[in-house]
């Protein structure tokens, strides 16, 4: 009788073993014990399930940085073979005329500053996954920031046939780290630009809110898809999988906005319908806390 009570527990111990080892390998297979240990079984299949979805989501994030890897080498092969072949024609032709001549460094130029654009995903890639960032806030006139992003762009509009629909409150100051809040501008009214249609507006607005500002970028596209849209904030996620050099970049742009965004407390979000596109960004006047999710 001592026996037998004494070798029921080291049964059971032995089956939690045994099932510890298949957590350490989840398969396909559930765990499965005796009747009397049902809910430290129901336990462990809970943790072999999360155990199984991380181990997705890990392989799937590894895939889409080696996709991107992929990707970016590419369009690093692409603009510099057009840099080096330009180049090496004004070298082995000095009599070309000066209209050519503009017009071949013209190319050059614009193929290297692509180059210097994909190098600094990969520098944005190293930041994002591997450093923290911080605020360094000070108070910023963001009406004035607003419209000087703004007017920066007015050449890359005009070459797409482009014109701003601007509602700007004036005089707006806001406690922020101006400069990661300048790249979250940039980000969202480069993608309008990227995903308008041509002869159209985008439309960007600015409105305080008590004590609370609401930034909107809006432009005319092809509505996105809800499962698309679902994602359009995960790193290395592209609405154009046909990875256009002209336009393509690296998947980061609208994951990084959102991180700066929620590092200054604020919120982001994006809506589509009616082939329309919508950022709404919210930030309170004054980002006190100074934190860290990184």
């Amino acid at each position: 009788m001592t026996r037998y009570f004494l070798s029921k527990p080291l049964g059971y111990l032995d089956e939690v073993i045994d099932a510890a080892e298949k957590l350490s390998q989840p398969d396909g297979e559930p765990i499965k014990l005796s009747e009397a240990m049902r809910d430290v079984q129901n336990e462990l299949n809970l943790v072999r399930e999360q155990a199984i979805r991380n181990a997705a989501a890990a392989k799937e994030a590894e895939q889409r940085k080696n996709d991107l890897i992929v990707y970016l080498a590419h369009d690093l092969k692409t603009p510099l073979t057009s840099v080096i072949g330009y180049l090496t024609l004004l070298r082995d032709e000095p009599q070309i005329s000066q209209e050519l001549r503009a017009r071949y460094t013209g190319v050059a130029l614009n193929k290297a500053e692509r180059l210097e654009e994909l190098v600094n995903e990969f520098f944005d890639i190293t930041r994002f996954n591997l450093t923290s960032l911080t605020l360094e806030p000070e108070y910023v006139n963001l009406s004035r920031m607003l419209e000087q992003i703004t007017n920066e762009f007015n050449p890359i509009l005009a070459e797409k046939d482009l014109q701003w629909q601007k509602e700007i409150a004036p005089e707006v100051e806001i406690f922020c780290d101006p400069d990661k809040l300048e790249r979250v501008f940039d980000n969202l009214i480069r993608n309008a630009v990227n995903y308008s249609y041509v002869e159209n507006k985008i439309f960007l607005s600015m409105r305080r809110m008590g004590n609370q500002v609401e930034i909107v970028v809006k432009n005319r596209g092809k509505t996105i898809p809800p499962d698309k849209l679902e994602r359009i904030f995960e790193q290395f996620f592209r609405l154009d999988s046909s990875r256009s050099s002209a336009t393509g970049g690296a998947g980061l742009g609208l994951a990084i906005s959102k991180e700066l965004v929620e590092l200054h407390n604020g919120t982001i979000k994006v809506d589509s319908a009616n082939e329309s596109i919508s950022f709404t960004v919210l930030l309170s006047i004054d980002c006190k806390k100074i934190v860290r999710t990184s």
